[in-house]
């Protein structure tokens, strides 16, 4: 009889547990947001539709290689970054268009590894790609790089715009990640239709409160970040 008593309560447990377990499975979004920290979101949650070309997930950025803290092709932001940009891809949802995202938060871990990357100099295999016309030894100096970043506070984004109709990117005039001047706002060897589509993207994401900076088109900072002086090392996963 006592074993009978106790294997019922075994049963009772376990049966519970699987309850617990499978409750928890339910719910498929709460574990994947519960991921973040309080106060971040995944950009394609807050952003249907949106297309994430996260770079610094892959090798095809500056450094040739996955960058540290990079363990999923994911886009993360703050809430008010992502309700801002959500805001810019519906503007351009209307005119057939639609945002590309290349980088968003990104953790002091990954800056760290660009720091690493720039002290090695024999390393040049992206040269003839990203930074053609620099030496790897001036990108810091330069601007081009910092040893801590504004990724970092979670409301910075990389972006371009891209047809609805064809998928395609606008052409910018350079690549995203292009460290050199013509990347730069005062770029004067870039054709009319590449000024134009620079300026279409930097007039609507600054319409929705987010700011630019003179090197890199595809750079934006939320004016009112809710974070202005602190920065992260989460991983991106």
């Amino acid at each position: 009889m006592k074993r009978l008593l106790l294997m019922m309560m075994g049963l009772f447990f376990a049966v519970t547990l699987l309850a617990g377990c499978a409750q928890h499975v339910y719910s498929p979004e709460e574990p994947y947001q519960s991921r973040l920290p309080a106060g971040f979101v995944y950009v394609d949650q807050v952003i249907p539709g949106v297309q994430l070309d996260i770079r610094y997930h892959g090798e095809n950025n500056f450094v040739g290689t996955r960058i540290d803290g990079y363990h999923a092709p994911v886009g993360i932001l703050t809430n008010e970054a992502a309700t801002a940009l959500k805001a810019v891809n519906q503007d351009l949802n209307g005119q057939g268009y639609g945002l590309k995202v290349f980088d968003a938060y990104r953790p002091q871990k990954a800056v760290d590894h660009f720091i690493r990357w720039s002290w090695d100099l024999s390393d040049q295999k992206m040269k003839s790609f990203y930074y053609p016309n620099l030496d790897k030894s001036d990108l810091f100096d330069l601007g081009y790089l910092a040893r801590r970043s504004a990724h970092s506070r979670g409301s910075t984004v990389d972006v371009t715009i891209v047809s609805l109709e064809s998928g395609e990117e606008l052409d910018m005039g350079t690549p995203f990640d292009y460290l050199d001047p013509l990347s730069g706002w005062d770029a004067q060897s870039i054709n009319p239709e590449q000024t134009a589509n620079r300026l279409l993207l930097k007039n609507i994401m600054q319409r929705h409160g987010f700011q630019a900076i003179s090197r890199e088109w595809w750079h934006y900072t939320l004016i009112n970040e809710p974070y202005p002086n602190r920065y992260f090392d989460f991983n991106i996963e």
